[in-house]
């Protein structure tokens, strides 16, 4: 399969495909003697995949790992699993940051309607534009 043919089945450009084959995502593909690369037909399914994952939140790197462990043969859903703790690990770690900021915006805006802004105690607000 040529590389726009995987780049089309994937959903991706040719450059997508380029970077992911750089990255490891793709393992580097014969070339034919024309010089054009010859990729194997589930080129498109681990690229589909990578991107599954990174919607997840997952890394490039954290996925480029992953595909080595599965390539060597020593993966399985169980130990692999630490994987997604990591990422979710990430993600309550987010949230909570995102609740802290939620939390001081909204300190901000109640001490606005009372005329009492403390965040901005040293710095007069204009109210006209």
């Amino acid at each position: 399969m040529k590389i726009g043919q995987v780049a089309k089945d994937a959903g991706v450009t040719v450059d997508t495909v380029r970077y992911y084959e750089r990255r490891g995502v793709l393992p580097a593909p014969p070339r034919e003697p024309s010089g054009y690369r010859h990729y194997e037909p589930d080129a498109a399914d681990r690229i589909r995949l990578t991107k599954s994952l990174q919607a997840l939140g997952f890394t490039l790197d954290e996925v480029v790992d992953a595909f080595r462990d599965l390539d060597e043969g020593d993966a399985t859903c169980a130990s692999q699993r630490w994987r997604l703790e990591q990422v979710l690990h990430r993600i309550d770690t987010q949230l909570a940051h995102l609740q802290q900021v939620r939390d001081s915006a909204m300190t901000v805006l109640e001490s606005s309607h009372t005329g009492q802004c403390t965040h901005c105690a040293n710095q007069p607000i204009n109210t006209h534009p």
